[in-house]
C-alpha cells in the first residue's frame, strides 16, 4: 500500500528543483523511447508545465485516489487525441521513476520507489482502461471548419466552427483546440454557446502573451480553415440542479462557458445576475450582444466593469467580485466564476469572508492550465 504523506514528502523534495524536474523526464523519456517524441509539440515549454501540475493534482490526493478517479480518466480519453497508446505508459513510468530518483538523491529508497511505482501503476490503469472505453464510442479528436471568424477589440476573436461529426458537450465544459499553424499544441476553450441544432460552437479567444494556439486562432485563422478539436472536458461549471439565484463572475473571455449557462438557462430560467469585467473598455469584446440578452431576458441581470478608467454610462469601475459583494449578491446563491486564475483564486476568498458558502462556488479547473 502507496505511504502517502512518505508519497507527499518525496514529491515536495522533487518539486523544488522547479522546471528543472520535466526538462529531465523528457529528456530522459525521448533518449529512451523516441519513438514517443512524435506525440508532442516541437515547443515542449507548456508540455512540461502540465506534467508538473497532473503530479502535483495526483500526489495531492494520494490518501483519496478516488478523488481524483475523473480528472484521471478524462486525461485518459483525452490523450488519445495524442495518439497516446497503452503501450506508452510503461515507457512514461520508467522515466518518471528515474527523474524522481534523480532529484530526490540520498533521500532515495527502494521504498519510496516501491510508493511511486505503485501510484504510478495505478495512475497509468486508470488513464489506459479509459481510453479504452472511449475509443469504442467517441473519435480521439473531431475536426472542424471555421464558418465565421471576427476581429472584435484589439486582441480577440469570436469564431465559430462547425465540426464535421457531431461534438457532444455540456454548457459549461471545455475543449482543447489545435491549429494547423501550431500542430500538437492544444489549449482549453469553452464554448460560448449551448449545444445547437446545427452543431456550431462558437469560441471566444483573446490573444495571450507568447501564446501559440491564442495567436494562430486570433491572427492567422480565416474562414474555410480546418481546427482540430478535444473531447470535452471539466464539471466545475456545469450546471447545478438548484432553486437558488445565480451570480455569475467573469473576467475577459471567461465570459464565454457563462454564456453558454446563460443559453441553457433559457430553457429553465432561475434569476441570474451577471457581473462582467475586464481591464479596460477594450476587453469588453461582446458588450453589445450581452446588452441585447439582459433586455431580452427579465430573468437576467448585468453589471459591466472594468479595473481601469472612470466609469461611464452602463459601465461601473471595479472587479467583478467587488461589485458583487457591494450590491449584497452574497446571500443564498450559487456562484458560477470564470476567468484568469488570479481572479477566481481571489474570488473565491472574498466571496467566503462575505458569507457564501464555498461549496456553492464553482469554477472551471482548466482555468488553471497556463495560455498556449
Amino acid at each position: 500500500m502507496v505511504d502517502a504523506d512518505r508519497l507527499k514528502a518525496s514529491w515536495g523534495l522533487v518539486a523544488a528543483h522547479g522546471e528543472q524536474v520535466p526538462l529531465f523526464f523528457y529528456s530522459r523519456l525521448f533518449l529512451a523511447h523516441p519513438q514517443v517524441r512524435e506525440l508532442f509539440p516541437i515547443a515542449m515549454a507548456a508540455q512540461r508545465d502540465k506534467l508538473v501540475q497532473a503530479l502535483g493534482s495526483v500526489v495531492s490526493n494520494v490518501d483519496n485516489l478516488d478523488a481524483v478517479v475523473p480528472y484521471l480518466r478524462q486525461l485518459g480519453q483525452d490523450h488519445r487525441k495524442f495518439g497516446a497508446l497503452r503501450d506508452h505508459y510503461p515507457a512514461v513510468g520508467e522515466a518518471l521513476v528515474a527523474t524522481l530518483a534523480h532529484f530526490s538523491g540520498p533521500s532515495w529508497s527502494p521504498e519510496i520507489a516501491a510508493d511511486w511505482e505503485q501510484a504510478y501503476g495505478i495512475v497509468a490503469q486508470v488513464m489506459a482502461d479509459a481510453a479504452d472505453e472511449a475509443a469504442h464510442v467517441l473519435p480521439a479528436w473531431w475536426d472542424g471548419t471555421v464558418v465565421s471568424h471576427q476581429r472584435v477589440g484589439i486582441d480577440t476573436a469570436i469564431m465559430t466552427v462547425a465540426p464535421h461529426t457531431r461534438l457532444d458537450f455540456i454548457p459549461g465544459q471545455s475543449i482543447t483546440v489545435s491549429s494547423p499553424w501550431r500542430p500538437r499544441v492544444w489549449r482549453y476553450y469553452s464554448p460560448a454557446n449551448a449545444p445547437r441544432a446545427d452543431d456550431t460552437i462558437d469560441l471566444h479567444v483573446r490573444l495571450a502573451d507568447g501564446g501559440l494556439v491564442s495567436t494562430a486562432l486570433v491572427d492567422l485563422t480565416r474562414v474555410g480553415d480546418v481546427l482540430r478539436l478535444g473531447p470535452p472536458m471539466g464539471e466545475g461549471l456545469v450546471l447545478r440542479d438548484s432553486d437558488r439565484p445565480i451570480v455569475m463572475l467573469a473576467g475577459g473571455t471567461g465570459l464565454a462557458p457563462l454564456k453558454a449557462l446563460i443559453e441553457q438557462l433559457a430553457g429553465q430560467p432561475r434569476r441570474t445576475q451577471l457581473f462582467w469585467g475586464a481591464s479596460d473598455t477594450n476587453g469588453l469584446y461582446d458588450l453589445t450582444e450581452m446588452r441585447r440578452l439582459a433586455s431580452t431576458y427579465d430573468w437576467l441581470g448585468l453589471t459591466v466593469c472594468v479595473d481601469n478608467g472612470h466609469a461611464q454610462p452602463g459601465i461601473q469601475v471595479g472587479t467583478p467580485v467587488d461589485l458583487a459583494v457591494r450590491h449584497g449578491h452574497t446571500v443564498g446563491v450559487d456562484v458560477y466564476a470564470c476567468g484568469p486564475s488570479g481572479m477566481i483564486s481571489a474570488a473565491r476568498s472574498t466571496l467566503v469572508d462575505a458569507g457564501v458558502d464555498p461549496q456553492s462556488i464553482y469554477f472551471d479547473h482548466w482555468d488553471e492550465e497556463k495560455p498556449q
